[in-house]
């Protein structure tokens, strides 16, 4: 799977935004991939792996955060 560099640094840098946050709250979060049709995979870590909230975090925070930075993103997913 050839992943577009460009995309994949955009997507890391909004990430590098978001980790803070998490890391405040004991969790961090792992970027893992672009699939092919656009959807970023990441791995969530510490108290997010186990955080109830962590699904909500992810989809309200992580996803708006990275498809308003990255329009040609259609989703974030945790893979864990």
């Amino acid at each position: 799977m050839a992943q577009n560099p460009e995309l994949v640094k955009k997507v890391e840098g909004v990430i590098d935004q978001i980790r803070p946050y998490l890391e405040a709250d004991g969790g961090n979060i792992r970027f893992v991939e672009i699939t092919d049709d656009n959807i970023v995979n990441v791995e969530l870590l510490g108290a997010c792996g186990s955080c109830p909230m962590s699904q909500m975090t992810l989809k309200a925070g992580v996803e708006q955060a990275v498809r308003k930075a990255v329009p040609e993103i259609k989703a974030v997913e945790a893979i864990n």
